[in-house]
């Protein structure tokens, strides 16, 4: 399974924004990016701009998009997925939470000093970011370990 998410950087501060998840049944109350997963027949350019207008009323172009970290990771619930992390350079409207039933509301927050209650997955892609790694994995039980077992060094 295919996630996107987008990290959506304000110009002015650098904070990041995130939305409140609420009456989803998963991780109510934490934050994430806007995010989604990808629906049969987009790539996943398409699935983070449809994501970004459906959650939070921005129209983001495709050549604006840029893949800054990719996660192969598995769930609590042992379920693998690879997420795709996007920044934008740029975008229209205002962001806003178009989708209250699911969203208790966004904020915005430094990128470097994320609050505790961020969804685990959207903080370690966002501290990657950071860091300028590409690509990781997460949640597998060998995450830094090669054959056997044994730690690479």
């Amino acid at each position: 399974m295919n996630d996107v998410m987008l990290i959506l950087q304000r110009e002015r501060d650098g904070a990041v924004c995130l939305a409140e998840r609420q009456g989803t049944g998963y991780a109510d109350g934490m934050l994430n990016l806007p995010s989604g997963k990808v629906d049969d027949g987009e790539d996943v350019y398409a699935a983070v701009i449809r994501e970004a207008w459906e959650e939070i009323g921005i129209v983001v172009g495709r050549d604006a998009l840029r893949v800054v970290h990719v996660m192969h990771f598995r769930n609590p619930e042992e379920e693998p997925r690879v997420g795709w992390f996007f920044t934008a350079r740029g975008w229209r409207g205002e962001p806003r939470n178009m989708e209250p039933h699911k969203c208790a509301g966004l904020s915005w927050h430094q990128a470097d000093d994320l609050p505790g209650n961020t969804v685990p997955y959207n903080a370690l892609g966002i501290g990657h970011w950071l860091k300028g790694e590409p690509f990781s994995v997460h949640g597998w039980g060998v995450d830094d370990a090669g054959p056997g077992g044994v730690p690479y060094s």
